[in-house]
């Protein structure tokens, strides 16, 4: 039985549900955010400044020029590096499925890569090359490409065999094959193999920037660090949190927008 009345009208149900979801989601924030508020009544502004002051710095790296242009500096370094990536990671990924000493032979160059700080990778990178955006590209590229080929080739390896011998058996062209196939097969796993590396990169492209950049969040954190300004800090940070939230949303709605075919439980799990 539905926990809601009868009488309501299936409109009025859609944006109760929508309203609890909401409430929900919030709900954690709103801890957060007060019990820092009640910390910042007892604690110096250098520990936990109040949010007010937070929300102003915000308003302030929005309306500044300058200090918006570090801000998009960093979303493109992290965005460039991901497709970067997933370009060289996808196609390592179909020739290791395709081949298996190739996969042998990489697998385990791509684990120890994988075990290498990002730290390790930035000091190399100062030492090995010269310019600041290819530095900051080639650690951004060497240290999520082994996740992104691992998850990819973990997809083309779960395609059914029996589904892929019964598309066969129609004779497909490799591009209807893929579109047919591949693609909606693999699609689920890359975008969260996108969700994945995002977060990764967007802590990987501070360390990066806040050691061998002249700009960027990362830079700027390291201004802040230097003038224990924690409030600027935490207005820099939010910045990364903001763009993480907004891509990862829309990756959310491209996979419920494209897999809305899919069926539905009634079922908890």
């Amino acid at each position: 039985m539905s926990e809601t009345s009868p009488g309501l009208s299936s409109p009025t149900i859609m944006l109760i549900a929508l309203a609890r979801r909401l409430a929900t989601s919030a709900l954690p924030f709103v801890v957060v955010i007060l019990l820092w508020q009640f910390a910042s009544l007892f604690f110096p502004r250098f520990l936990f400044p109040s949010l007010i002051d937070v929300f102003w710095r915000c308003i302030e790296i929005f309306s500044t020029g300058s200090m918006f242009a570090d801000v998009l500096a960093t979303i493109l370094r992290i965005l460039a590096g991901l497709a970067g990536a997933f370009v060289i990671g996808a196609a390592l990924a179909l020739l290791m499925f395709r081949s298996r000493p190739l996969d042998s032979f990489l697998s385990p160059i791509l684990s120890l890569f994988q075990g290498i700080p990002a730290l390790s990778w930035v000091v190399f990178a100062i030492i090995w090359f010269h310019g600041v955006e290819f530095r900051i590209l080639f650690i951004m590229v060497v240290t999520t490409l082994p996740a992104f080929t691992f998850q990819v080739l973990g997809a083309l390896r779960g395609m059914s065999r029996d589904l892929m011998e019964m598309v066969f058996s129609f004779r497909p062209t490799r591009a209807k094959l893929f579109r047919v196939m591949i693609a909606p097969a693999i699609l689920p796993d890359i975008l969260t193999a996108w969700k994945v590396n995002l977060g990764n990169a967007s802590r990987v492209v501070v360390v990066a920037e806040l050691v061998g950049a002249t700009g960027g969040v990362g830079y700027q954190l390291l201004q802040q660090q230097q003038l224990f300004d924690m409030a600027g800090a935490l207005a820099w940070t939010l910045q990364l949190v903001f763009f993480v939230l907004i891509v990862q949303g829309t990756l959310t709605l491209i996979e419920t927008t494209v897999f809305r075919y899919r069926a539905v439980s009634e079922r908890a799990i």
